[in-house]
């Protein structure tokens, strides 16, 4: 159902919700569309959003609201479904201007999916793209056109703003980088990129060291982030509340908050590698050691801990991710995982509450009304382990000691936002044993967590799926009876790059 890339696809289906209380099987295709088959043979990776009010959505990256309650929808037994547009939707013309690609098929699969019922369109929103060539130079013309051929086939829109590149998760397919003037700013300075040990930068986000310092032609990260969300708001303020139900905003790689400690699609890291801490940036470090500094532990700031392994290393024979002297469990150990995910959770903070603050007059008038959405990503791999290493590295403080998710979700709860979450077509059953994996644990875990802090959720799949059991997975999961915790909505996708009519078997 979904693609775990940094790009975008979409999902055309033909059905447009899941009856919670009975699985109906049918088929919906439409006559002269050409029509591919969906649920047959396995997964791919992706993400999920969301949409307004008491629907769901499976989506590709999304967000949270806190203030409304979670069994608000549990009478509404539909769980209405999003697609999204494929990586490769947008291309650039000779002179460098973004265009819509295969538009007269785009808008032909656009009627023929509201005539199959479905919800609306999930779509990415590309600093890359908007603000690509030089600051505060804002493009929005292709997404006006996009978001106009949306409208007028009676669709909604799930958008999520995203301030990552999905170059090396695209497959060179319409791939998508940060804008160009950030680029030329970092073949000087690659500290404005989140680095490893080694000194290997990654410029698909900006490190989280420069949301505070003006770095960027005068401004910071977190000005950057504002200054492109005040153009976006300004520019569709038409659509909020009525198209726009939902504005996801990237919070890191692939738009989820995390570090990117499993670098895909570079060659450095495969699954189930534990991946590398990602502090190594000038401007982190310079943060470690103040942090180290006050605990009156100066010699903790020099470097990040290096006992814990690299990127493809398995736990065992790790010592940081052991119980020994020197682990995570450790003066130090528990010292830097502190700072490692606090400074994450800093910067969810910083950037949710600039875009809570720009959506607040929104929300005043239930007609504008727009959902707020966060998302995370799933590191379910060593989950069974006592020092989830693998989450530990992309900055999620989880360990089999320690809740490390109640902090992210108290944030997203404070600022109303919605929270997105991964796994839900995934068994442990189907994962290999040898790697200790549980999907089924950080899901129950995650919507635990969700259900004390009363936020809303929001599911994706993480791998593409076309079986009926990953379907009856993600149908049981969008309300847990046991936890009566509801997802209330989902956002679907698929890897593939044409515009054709997909078929679902309900």
């Amino acid at each position: 159902m979904a693609c775990k890339c940094g790009g975008c696809y979409y999902t055309l289906n033909a059905k447009v919700s899941f009856d919670r209380d009975s699985m109906k099987n049918r088929n919906f295709l439409l006559r002269n569309v050409s029509v591919i088959r969906m649920f047959t043979n396995g997964f791919f990776r992706s993400k999920w959003r969301s949409v307004a009010g008491n629907r769901r959505i499976i989506s590709m990256d999304a967000r949270e609201k806190s203030r409304s309650t979670i069994l608000e929808s549990s009478k509404d037994k539909r769980v209405p479904i999003f697609v999204m547009m494929p990586v490769d939707a947008f291309s650039f013309d000779a002179s460098g201007r973004p265009r819509i690609r295969k538009i007269k098929a785009l808008t032909v699969s656009l009627k023929a999916l509201k005539l199959a019922g479905v919800h609306g369109i999930g779509v990415e929103v590309w600093w890359g793209i908007v603000e690509r060539s030089s600051p505060f130079d804002y493009s929005w013309s292709l997404y006006e056109e996009l978001f106009k051929l949306i409208s007028d086939s009676g669709l909604k829109l799930h958008v999520a703003l995203s301030f990552h590149s999905n170059i090396h998760s695209s497959n060179g397919k319409g791939g998508v980088s940060l804008p160009l003037w950030i680029l030329e700013i970092g073949d000087v300075n690659k500290d404005i990129y989140y680095r490893d040990q080694h000194g290997f930068s990654n410029n698909d986000y900006l490190t989280l060291g420069v949301d505070q310092v003006p770095l960027l032609s005068g401004r910071t990260a977190l000005q950057c982030y504002e200054d492109f969300m005040v153009s976006f708001v300004d520019k569709f303020e038409s659509y909020i509340g009525s198209v726009i139900e939902e504005i996801s905003i990237g919070l890191g790689p692939s738009g989820e908050l995390r570090y990117p400690a499993h670098p895909f699609g570079d060659g450095r890291w495969k699954f189930p590698g534990i991946g590398e801490f990602q502090c190594y940036d000038k401007y982190m470090m310079k943060d470690l050691k103040m942090a180290a500094c006050r605990e009156r532990k100066p010699q903790w700031g020099d470097r990040g801990p290096q006992n814990a392994g690299c990127y493809n290393s398995l736990p065992s024979g790790v010592p940081f991710f052991e119980e020994g002297q020197e682990s995570f469990l450790s003066d130090y150990g528990r010292f830097f995982l502190e700072w490692y995910s606090g400074r994450l959770i800093c910067h969810a903070d910083a950037i949710l509450a600039k875009a809570a603050k720009i959506l607040n007059k929104y929300q005043e008038n239930e007609q504008t009304s727009v959902m707020l959405v966060a998302k995370i990503g799933g590191i379910y791999w060593w989950y069974q382990t006592i020092s989830h290493p693998a989450e530990l590295t992309a900055g999620y403080y989880n360990t089999a000691l320690r809740d490390g998710y109640d902090p992210v979700v108290s944030v997203f709860s404070r600022h109303g936002a919605a929270l997105h979450i991964p796994c839900l077509d995934m068994m442990d059953s189907e994962t290999p044993p040898t790697y200790l994996c549980s999907p089924e644990g950080l899901l129950k875990q995650i919507q635990s967590v969700s259900k004390k802090r009363i936020i809303k959720l929001i599911g994706r799949n993480t791998t593409e799926r076309h079986d009926k059991s990953g379907l009856r997975r993600i149908h049981s999961n969008c309300y847990n009876r046991q936890t009566e915790v509801e997802v209330t909505k989902t956002l679907q996708i698929l890897p593939s790059s044409s515009l054709n009519l997909v078929s679902v078997v309900l």
